[in-house]
């Protein structure tokens, strides 16, 4: 892995340096653009407005607007000049519940690896974010943002969390939700019940992308001419018909949960246990 950004976690008069490493890579399947009649591919260019001139990258600047309407050209020398770019520090302005931060806020992570000839700080800060049960709320800057974000522990790595800010967070509007709905104590017990039958331990590994493992299949295929799918059913569509009977629905899938049970008792029922450094 390569480091993004190299700097310091200050928290009170403790500085810890660290460096920042991005916790996630995609697994998506590389493509580019072609022309669909004979598979040439499509490159874009940057050019000046009404006329063919191309523009160098290192030639663009950014344009924005004043509060007077008037469009500023901000170069990145210009952006470089804020203090906020000059500061190497992760800064860490509290610690709250781990329970207040709702992960819809939660954005991308990233590893932090101690840089110091003494990981000890390091180490320090960690072990007291497990003991306590809290996340650490930080904010730092990087590719000319501000970050909020939220510092955790995951096995023995302290993790940067990204956070949205509030303002990009949408407030949902749907009418239907506004609605007195009267659900029957006979539905709501069986959900419970379809609920625990369905419960266990999360497992990622036990999940795969379906897309992407297909799409592979399908790349293979044409590069060899072959049918990738030669029964793949027929897309029927999505059709949203209300349940007729939501309480038969509800014991069927129990049912059928129950069934089921016999070639499935390689899964575990879900554990209760002390709540971990997440």
């Amino acid at each position: 892995m390569r480091a993004i950004w190299t700097g310091e976690l200050s928290f009170g008069l403790v500085n810890v340096p660290v460096k920042v490493y991005s916790a996630i890579e995609s697994h998506d399947a590389k493509s580019h653009q072609v022309d669909a009649k004979d598979g040439v591919r499509i490159r874009y260019k940057r050019v000046r407005e009404g006329t063919d001139d191309e523009v160098e990258f290192a030639n663009i600047a950014n344009a924005y607007e004043a509060d007077s309407g008037d469009t500023v050209i901000l170069s990145k020398e210009d952006i470089k000049s804020m203090p906020v770019e000059k500061h190497r520090e992760i800064a860490v302005t509290e610690f709250v519940p781990r329970e207040d931060v709702d992960p819809i806020m939660f954005d991308k992570p990233y590893y932090l690896e101690p840089s110091s000839k003494s990981p000890k700080a390091y180490v320090l800060l960690r072990q007291a974010l497990q003991e306590t049960d809290r996340l650490a709320i930080c904010t730092f800057t990087l590719r000319n943002r501000t970050r909020l974000c939220a510092l955790r522990v995951v096995g023995n790595v302290m993790v940067l969390q990204t956070l949205l800010w509030p303002d990009e967070i949408r407030t949902p509007d749907f009418p239907a939700l506004t609605e007195d709905v009267k659900i029957r104590p006979q539905e709501l017990a069986m959900a419970a019940s379809l609920i625990d039958s369905m419960s266990t331990d999360f497992d990622p590994e036990q999940y795969e992308d379906d897309y992407q493992v297909q799409l592979q299949q399908l790349i293979e295929a044409k590069s060899t001419g072959e049918t990738a799918f030669p029964d793949a059913p027929e897309d029927e569509g999505d059709e949203d018909d209300e349940v007729a009977d939501l309480l038969a629905a509800l014991r069927a899938s129990v049912k059928s949960r129950e069934s089921a049970k016999p070639a499935a008792e390689t899964k575990k029922p879900a554990r209760t246990r002390k709540r971990e450094a997440s």
